[in-house]
């Protein structure tokens, strides 16, 4: 957006509802922000200037001083802070942190943010909405040097296994907006010296001639300085800086020792051993019937590699395999489980896993240990800090099938109790143990089940149209859905003592944001009872978490009660249900009624 100059048709001052408008405006499009952060870009006394660009875009900025907030659309509704916003509070926006330092090359040559390039934290990747603000950190630098909005939400990542675009990059450190203040002054010298030497790419722009560091006529490094700042003042920067790129060479030379002798630590043979405990392991504990068919890459990164030891670096390309594809074909020619290849998504799909196969019965898997409790939450507990930890950890989801009079049939035959209630892996065992028992693998063709006649009334008496013809085989990948649909569906929900059992499926927790009068917002969340959670009980913290009013009123119609609160939390509910009550993201519902 800024990477050719041009110039502003128009420059003009605020008037003071202007600049009340924008101070809300930008409360309300960065909520981590606090009263202190919005006074620190956007000072109340000073004069803010908005130039108007031609190509509508719209930038505001302190009057003789640094651009704070640009618009794309000089509409108010997507507005962003600058580098030297973010350089001023860091913690603005949220932020990706990049894998290594020579990704920032690219961002600075301004290109977009490719997830593969995105260091995922260990609890995994945050919670964010399609157009969210985000800015980009490169490791060890606490100032960001870019910013822009997400290409897609987190969920969408997560289905596209984290490939393809996660940020598109609308301003970055040393593009125009950057260069159009005079001389290039940074107003924090040590916010300066962390981007510019921090890592050795963002020295120097990859398309820019001038120098930002400059030798002197006596070898010293200087940095351009204004009119306001002294000689003594450079050199006790450059000072700090040669001290600074020391420890950061030194510390570089240990990380590399440190990684050499790691990759030396497995051969070929330990990695493919390594490979085969973790699927196996996957398979045993988080991998579910019910979420098949699923990407390789989806299990390869949130399944997988979860599922090695700490400490233990897993690289398929350093495997016999090569490739994941491969190796995930291979296990497939040994039995264990099923793949195919998806044309449209150019990568390898697990469809099924053979329960009976031997490596699969053999295998016992190891119990995670419990992670120690936090320290620092106990040192300072907040308001709401038992409802979190109650929250956080004990609750237990199953989506659990009770047997119907269609399948009786067949429990009884493999004497199963058709009293008792079965889990999705379970009752995909007693159609398969009745399959084998009956010999009913079609010899021509082992991937197909021939029906006889109690197994297709089981699965489809009732289900086809009248006149309409029996199937005499079924798919081994489809018997297992298709035999959980003829019994009834329960889940049992526990939390901590708390526990119920209840018909159907698991319904998910509704957030909705909608204006009410005034062009005031108003969140509302309902389906809370689902999770054993106490309205009453929510509504009092949330009031005191967001500093907003809340009240509790029943469903109109249905059984239940919402939470409404004041203002567009949306995003933040949503993240504080997921972190501190542990509901899972796929059982929360989001809809903002307020954006085009």
């Amino acid at each position: 957006m800024f990477k050719k100059p041009v110039d502003a048709k128009a420059l003009q001052r605020l008037s003071g509802a202007d600049k009340k408008k924008l101070r809300r405006t930008a409360k309300e499009r960065f909520p981590q922000a606090s009263d202190a952060d919005i006074d620190a870009i956007i000072p109340p006394k000073a004069e803010i200037t908005v130039s108007k660009y031609p190509n509508r875009v719209h930038v505001y900025g302190i009057e003789g001083g640094f651009p704070m907030l640009f618009d794309i659309d000089g509409r108010g509704s997507e507005i962003y802070p600058t580098v030297y916003a973010l350089w001023m509070v860091p913690e603005l926006l949220p932020s990706f942190l990049l894998k290594a330092g020579e990704v920032s090359q690219y961002i600075l040559g301004g290109a977009d943010l490719m997830f593969p390039g995105i260091s995922i934290p260990q609890e995994g990747l945050p919670n964010f909405t399609e157009g969210e603000p985000y800015s980009v950190r490169v490791p060890g630098n606490p100032a960001p040097i870019a910013v822009g909005a997400t290409y897609m939400s987190s969920a969408q990542a997560m289905k596209a296994g984290l490939r393809g675009k996660a940020l598109r990059v609308l301003h970055y450190y040393l593009d125009c907006l950057w260069g159009s203040v005079e001389a290039r002054y940074v107003p924090n010298a040590g916010f300066l010296e962390d981007v510019v030497f921090g890592d050795p790419t963002l020295s120097r722009h990859p398309d820019d001639s001038s120098e930002i560091v400059e030798e002197n006529d006596e070898g010293n490094k200087e940095l351009p300085l204004d009119g306001d700042q002294t000689a003594e003042a450079a050199e006790e920067m450059s000072a700090d800086v040669s001290s600074m790129l020391k420890v950061s060479e030194s510390t570089a030379e240990d990380d590399k020792n440190k990684e050499e002798k790691e990759e030396h630590v497995m051969t070929v043979e330990e990695i493919d051993a390594m490979l085969d405990k973790c699927l196996l392991q996957a398979l045993h504990t988080s991998v579910k019937d019910r979420d098949l068919p699923m990407p390789g890459s989806t299990l390869w990164s949130h399944h997988i590699l979860p599922c090695r030891p700490s400490g233990i670096t897993l690289d398929i390309k350093k495997s016999s395999h090569k490739k994941l594809s491969k190796w995930l074909q291979s296990k497939s020619s040994a039995g264990l489980i099923s793949t195919k290849e998806d044309k449209h998504r150019k990568e390898i799909m697990l469809l099924q896993i053979h329960h009976g196969h031997a490596d699969y019965m053999s295998f016992r898997p190891e119990k995670k240990p419990k992670e120690p409790v936090d320290q620092k939450d106990n040192t300072n507990p907040s308001p709401n800090s038992d409802a979190s930890h109650s929250g956080n950890s004990q609750l237990e989801m199953i989506e659990i099938y009770k047997p119907t009079t269609h399948v009786n049939p067949i429990f009884v035959s493999v004497g199963a109790d058709t009293s008792r209630y079965y889990t999705a892996s379970e009752a995909s065992d007693v159609v398969f143990s009745y399959v084998e028992k009956e010999n009913l693998v079609k010899l021509t063709d082992k991937s197909k089940v021939v029906l006889d006649a109690i197994l297709c009334d089981a699965l489809y008496k009732g289900a086809i149209k009248k006149g309409g013809a029996y199937p005499t085989e079924i798919h081994k990948r489809d018997i297992g859905l298709t035999f959980l649909g003829r019994m009834q569906i329960h889940h049992h929900v526990a939390r901590g003592s708390d526990s119920v059992l209840r018909k159907g499926t698991i319904k998910p927790i509704q957030i909705l944001t909608e204006r009410r009068q005034g062009n005031k917002k108003m969140t509302r969340v309902s389906g809370l009872e689902t999770f054993l959670l106490d309205p009453d009980s929510l509504a009092s913290e949330l009031q005191k978490k967001f500093a907003c009013s809340t009240t509790v009123a029943e469903l109109p119609g249905k059984k239940g009660h919402e939470v409404l609160i004041q203002g567009g939390v949306i995003d933040n509910l949503a993240r504080h249900l997921v972190e501190h009550y542990g509901v899972p993201k796929r059982y929360i519902e989001v809809l903002d009624k307020t954006k085009k």
